[in-house]
């Protein structure tokens, strides 16, 4: 996996009004932590830190105050509604050692086409090293029958990567498709009861 590059600054006001006026200036609040160090709070440009978490498990070379630290994204939280970064906590890591990470899985291969396809889990919890985690991982879909599912167990794992969710956790379900007809309830239209006439005084 390649490391992006990202330079920072280091963070000395705090509180919301801080967080605020970063923002306004197109930096993202961020928390360094790890390794049983003291937290680093650094501000981030806005524009590279998105570029750089289009991809799932980047790992970020941030440079601040004259050192630089290799993290891991672990918690991104944005505005819901304008979609802005308000904060980031960055894990650090060592190159070799390894780390917990939930990875996306893409399914590949032709499966029955009379089955509906249901993605349960769109990712896996696996172990890898920290500058070796992958991307995605790809479940293999070929001959897969209508009416069964495939696990965690059943995605491949490149070498160096073990797998933490449970093996018997469903990733995808192929759906059997229904055949039979809904029958639909027809009730008979009744003709209304002549009303009868008041007998005359």
């Amino acid at each position: 996996m390649a490391e992006i590059q990202i330079n920072g600054s280091k963070r000395t006001s705090f509180g919301k009004g801080a967080s605020r006026r970063d923002r306004k200036a197109g930096l993202v609040p961020a928390v360094i932590y790890g390794h049983n160090a003291e937290p680093q709070h650094v501000s981030l440009p806005s524009r590279e830190l998105a570029t750089a978490l289009k991809s799932s498990n980047v790992l970020l070379n941030v440079t601040f105050d004259g050192k630089s630290e290799l993290v891991l994204p672990k918690s991104v939280s944005k505005n819901p509604l304008s979609g802005i970064f308000e904060h980031i906590d960055l894990l650090v890591v060592r190159k070799g050692e390894k780390v917990t990470v939930e990875v996306p899985v893409h399914t590949e291969g032709a499966f029955d086409k009379d089955g509906i396809l249901e993605h349960v889990n769109n990712t896996i919890e696996v172990e890898a090293e920290a500058t070796s985690i992958p991307s995605f991982l790809v479940l293999d879909l070929t001959g897969m029958p209508a009416g069964t599912s495939k696990t965690a167990g059943d995605v491949k794992l490149p070498a160096g990567t073990t797998l933490i969710s449970d093996p018997e956790l469903v990733v995808v379900h192929l759906s059997e498709r229904s055949t039979a007809a809904e029958e639909i309830p027809v009730v008979a239209a009744t003709e209304a009861a002549p009303v009868a006439a008041a007998p005359k005084e």
